[in-house]
């Protein structure tokens, strides 16, 4: 065989496939792969990429999807935070109500309020109690026939104020009650210590009167008196009388 036709045998035709850059089964030049398969290889590796980031993502954010469609988290309910409000208003409620009674009693323990024996010395307020109705009974109550008797009384059982003003009440009392014979007679029907110390008692004290003249029928009328009181000589004298 001649070189001419070696040459020409070496030589590939111009319709053969394996000439044909990027074609099927055949290599690029140079051994090298075409241009076409080394693009298709890339973007492969690209996507990979990609969509191994994309799950690294979705592993990272906890969230799973849901069969029937993408996941929504629940907002949260305003009864739980309307329940915790309302349970905070109630302890502040229950603090301050022990608070205010607390300071209650840090009151009545105080020396102004242990040092009136009205709430604690039941005997004493008996007593006063008893002495200030009796002599209310006294002094309120005569008849046109004696006066003095209940002058007398006046004397002995009222000081202070009181004795002065029942004197010069009486003194022009006692001239109608023999004229128009008048009668009255008094009687304690509720009486309250509102304040008892050693030596000393306020009251309030109710009255009902029975008042009648000779010949008339009788009429009855209520009266409200403030009244002070002293002890002496063990007994409870009455100090001063107001009306109310």
């Amino acid at each position: 065989m001649s070189t001419a036709e070696l040459k020409a045998a070496s030589e590939p035709e111009p319709g053969d496939d394996a000439a044909i850059p990027g074609g099927d089964g055949a290599s690029g030049v140079d051994g090298k792969p075409p241009a076409g398969e080394g693009y298709a290889s890339a973007s492969a590796t690209a996507a990979g990429r990609a969509d191994e980031a994309a799950s690294r993502a979705d592993g990272a954010s906890g969230a799973e999807p849901h069969p029937d469609g993408p996941a929504e988290t629940a907002p949260p309910r305003p009864t739980k935070r309307l329940g915790r409000a309302l349970t905070l208003g109630c302890v502040l409620m229950l603090l301050l109500a022990g608070a205010g009674l607390l300071f209650q009693a840090r009151q009545l323990t105080h020396t102004a309020a242990t040092g009136n024996h009205a709430l604690t010395d039941a005997s004493a307020t008996t007593q006063v109690i008893g002495d200030v109705s009796n002599t209310l009974g006294k002094v309120f109550s005569y008849v046109p026939q004696d006066t003095r008797a209940t002058e007398d009384a006046a004397k002995e059982l009222l000081g202070g104020r009181a004795a002065g003003q029942y004197a010069a009440l009486f003194g022009e009392l006692k001239q109608r009650v023999a004229e128009q014979k008048l009668s009255l007679t008094t009687h304690v029907v509720r009486a309250g210590v509102t304040r008892l110390t050693h030596g000393t008692a306020e009251l309030l004290v109710f009255l009902d009167q029975r008042a009648q003249r000779d010949g008339k029928p009788a009429t009855t009328a209520a009266a409200q008196l403030s009244i002070s009181a002293q002890l002496t000589d063990g007994h409870w004298q009455i100090t001063d009388i107001r009306a109310r």
